[in-house]
């Protein structure tokens, strides 16, 4: 491959993060990049081969995507119109989600049960069983 030079958004999409990951690596000394005549950073494209190589990550299981998983036991659950409020304790976290009714229901949620909150962005999934 020729080398060249990427802007640091053409790097950060080829190596699947940010720019702003790249100038927090930048500022770690896990990547070099130089500056053109205008003071822009520009990233060899060694540099994004080389970070191209991504490590096995973690897996979220078979059925969601969200990483965040705290498998615990439900403490309460509170059910107020169609909507419900549960608490799970999971280790040393205490997570409350808000869901439907339904969800409550079909999930067989109640204090007791096991149950796994998957954390995705700013919404907390339920899971029916700890693991």
């Amino acid at each position: 491959m020729a080398s060249r030079d990427l802007t640091l958004g053409e790097a950060a999409r080829a190596i699947g993060v940010s720019a702003d990951t790249l100038r927090r690596w930048e500022r770690a000394g896990k990547l070099r990049t130089k500056r053109d005549s205008s003071n822009r950073r520009l990233v060899p494209l060694r540099e994004v081969e080389r970070l191209s190589e991504r490590p096995q990550r973690h897996q979220a299981g078979d059925q969601l995507s969200a990483r965040n998983r705290f498998p615990g036991v439900v403490t309460s659950v509170e059910v107020d119109g169609v909507m419900a409020l549960v608490e799970i304790e999971a280790g040393p976290h205490r997570i409350t989600a808000v869901v439907t009714r339904d969800a409550v229901e079909e999930l067989g949620l109640a204090p007791g049960v096991p149950a796994t909150a998957a954390v995705k962005a700013t919404s907390v999934m339920i899971e029916r069983g700890a693991g």
